[in-house]
């Protein structure tokens, strides 16, 4: 299995979803820019869907 490097790109502020901003704080995102790496597992990958459009993805070598 492979890492997951996921940034939040742009702020939850202005969208009216709880759920997304749950899932960023799930994901342990809190200020723009900020990283964090996670394992490349289908609830990870589920979690990135929700806030496709607040997150970078990339794929990271271990």
């Amino acid at each position: 299995m492979g890492k997951l490097r996921i940034t939040l790109m742009k702020s939850p502020i202005g969208y009216n979803r709880k759920k997304q901003r749950a899932t960023l704080k799930a994901l342990g995102l809190r200020k723009l820019n900020s990283s964090v790496v996670k394992e490349d597992i289908p609830q990870i990958r589920g979690m990135v869907n929700v806030v496709s459009h607040l997150v970078k993805v990339e794929k990271v070598e271990e």
